[in-house]
């Protein structure tokens, strides 16, 4: 199992490393996941995210290309921006989900998920026109994720720039290291991610824990990522996501660019918007104790399973059990289900996610 650049750093902080995306990551330090969640929703965390891919498409129609097979469309925003876009098969189902940075008709890049990042290139590569390279950075840059309300703080402390939009990103350098720092995150807050070559990342993951200290900076797993992004309904690919459920019913359609003539997936999702899904991502609010996970059945008031639920955690904002779930599309906003949680039924509300009100923008 491959490990990140800062490994060693995470062992000596203290934190409980498990397996993800094929990666040894840290789970949750000292502190714990609770505060760890509390710190990004009310100062600052900071997140290694090193696992995730990096890619870029060079050359001449690297733009084209992209628009070409990415879901959503690209004449949505301009050089200096990203968007959430997704790749999906010709089933319609979603290959992965990734934030596409448009840099020049020539150059464009893109973050897939860490266990999708091969698999990703690949299907690129199998209809990559001459000319065009992928270059892909997976084992030489790392990321680091600055979430919180007082990330841009941080971020400015080290010279870094931070007054770009949400949803755009900055070139920079520090310290000789060529780096971007992006508006961009999956945790809710006010946030930047921080794309950098292994050899700059200690350095910098140690520089920024230094100027965080004023603010109240704490390192941050994947347990808190986790929770922080449920409580968004932000979806995860392998659980709320995958190659099986389409954006439709992910209800993430609006990162589709529908009136765009080719995408890898266009006619069946197509036909599929016309007839309707049969089922849907809903969000799950627990109305008594107890959390629901993924993978349980979903009933309704007359002890019929209508679903499953997807993701499922405790929100340590709300101090109450949320869940997503892939849901029969009758359902509406406000029903009462029950979670079948280990044989007792667990009532619960149908809610529009997030559970949280957002404050990236």
């Amino acid at each position: 199992m491959p490990e990140v650049a800062l490994h060693t750093k995470h062992l000596a902080l203290g934190a409980k490393m498990g397996p993800f995306g094929g990666w040894d990551m840290p789970i949750e330090y000292t502190a714990g996941t609770i505060a760890e969640h509390t710190a990004v929703r009310t100062a600052v965390g900071i997140f290694d995210v090193s696992h995730m891919g990096k890619v870029r498409i060079l050359g001449e129609g690297a733009y084209a290309f992209a628009n070409s097979i990415f879901a959503n469309d690209l004449d949505r925003i301009q050089p200096g921006q990203a968007q959430y876009s997704m790749l999906c098969n010709e089933s319609g189902g979603i290959i992965d989900d990734l934030i596409v940075y448009l840099v020049s008709d020539t150059e464009v890049r893109f973050i897939p998920n860490a266990g999708n990042a091969s698999t990703v290139v690949a299907e690129l590569e199998k209809v990559l026109p001459a000319g065009l390279t992928l270059e892909n950075n997976h084992l030489k840059q790392g990321i680091l994720a600055v979430q919180g309300p007082k990330s841009a703080e941080v971020i400015r402390a080290l010279g870094l720039p931070t007054d770009h939009d949400y949803m755009a990103f900055a070139d920079s350098t520090w310290q000789g290291f060529d780096l971007s720092v992006c508006r961009t995150g999956y945790t809710g807050e006010h946030g930047y991610e921080i794309v950098i070559a292994n050899a700059g990342l200690p350095e910098l993951f140690d520089a920024l824990l230094e100027a965080g200290q004023d603010f109240g900076i704490l390192p941050c797993g994947l347990g808190a990522r986790d929770t922080l992004r449920t409580e968004m309904g932000y979806p995860l690919h392998g659980q709320d996501i995958s190659p099986e459920i389409t954006p439709l019913e992910a209800k993430i359609g609006w990162a589709v660019g529908w009136k765009k003539e080719k995408f890898a997936g266009r006619d069946t999702l197509i036909s599929q918007k016309e007839v309707g899904a049969s089922r849907v991502a809903v969000g799950l609010l627990a109305n008594d104790r107890g959390i629901p996970r993924g993978h349980m059945q979903v009933k309704d008031s007359n002890d019929q399973v209508i679903g499953e639920t997807t993701s499922g955690t405790f929100s340590p904002t709300l101090q109450k059990g949320i869940a997503l779930a892939l849901v029969q599309s009758s359902v509406q906003e406000g029903d009462v289900l029950s979670v079948d949680v280990r044989g007792r039924a667990l009532s619960v509300t149908v809610t529009k996610p997030p559970f949280v009100k957002p404050s990236t923008k």
